[in-house]
């Protein structure tokens, strides 16, 4: 039986810099192996978090990011929050290690996405880790989905993450940047993410919507999609809300009748509407 508090070793072989208090770290376990797939051949489904940790300063809990189905690395986004872990975590260089538990929670209704005539992803700041990993699963099973729309919100264009991949996205699905301070140069969208949606173009009838972001975005959204026709059934919302252990052990995490740990991260917005405060 697999022992859910036992993690594994695992060694970084990627650090890249993407804002001034962000970096993406790629990861492959300490032993060579191949990271464990479910029985969709999935090392994740996207949505799901990983717990990652350094001994002596503890564990904190990061969206998985890279392609679902990569069993050779693991991508994860650590934002410099000031605390002890995300700061000993931004003094790692390529070849230091650290540890990893997960997957756990649950994440997007991958084959239910799949019926979508259209799918309509929202993200802010930091929230892009479980989006970019259900984009990367769209874009390697392309034919199995219908149109994608990502639109994409940062305070400024310097705070813009997977810069890079966002290039490669627009190849595949549409990609709409919008920033709510635009600097020298900036020629895309400004304000936020709800300024953007008027111009995407969606069938009502037949969308779905994945949203990971702050409350007020995901509030403000809700307000605009529902008078579309878009029900908070086919809403799902990637939600971090104080996670510890992972496992709904800590209580730290629970609201309503809920853990965001086990019962999600990811919610139907009904479910987000009734237990969350």
């Amino acid at each position: 039986m697999k022992n859910i508090y036992r993690p594994i070793p695992v060694e970084l072989i990627k650090v890249e810099e993407h804002s001034h208090d962000t970096k993406l770290f790629r990861m492959k376990r300490s032993d060579g192996k191949p990271f464990s797939t479910n029985k969709d051949g999935l090392c994740f489904i996207p949505g799901q978090f990983v717990l990652a940790g350094l001994w002596g300063y503890g564990e904190a809990p990061f969206g998985a990011a890279s392609e679902p189905s990569e069993d050779a690395y693991m991508d994860i986004i650590v934002r410099h929050t000031g605390g002890q872990v995300t700061t000993a975590m931004h003094r790692l260089k390529r070849g230091d290690h650290l540890t990893l538990r997960g997957p756990l929670g649950n994440g997007f209704p991958l084959k239910f996405f799949s019926t979508m005539g259209d799918l309509l992803l929202v993200t802010g700041g930091c929230g892009v880790p479980p989006i970019a990993a259900l984009i990367e699963h769209i874009i390697r099973n392309r034919a199995d989905f219908g149109r994608v729309h990502l639109v994409y919100g940062a305070k400024t264009p310097e705070d813009v993450l997977l810069k890079e991949d966002l290039k490669r996205w627009a190849k595949s699905i549409d990609v709409i940047i919008v920033v709510e301070k635009g600097s020298k140069g900036w020629k895309g969208e400004r304000g936020l993410v709800t300024d953007c949606l008027a111009s995407v173009r969606l069938d009502p009838s037949n969308t779905a919507v994945a949203m990971c972001g702050p409350g007020p975005m995901i509030d403000a959204i809700e307000h605009i999609v529902n008078p579309m026709g878009i029900t908070d059934r086919r809403i799902f919302i990637s939600v971090e809300r104080r996670m510890q252990c992972g496992v709904g052990r800590c209580q730290h995490c629970v609201c309503g009748d809920r853990y965001a740990c086990t019962d999600g991260p990811v919610f139907n917005l009904d479910e987000y509407d009734i237990n969350w405060d």
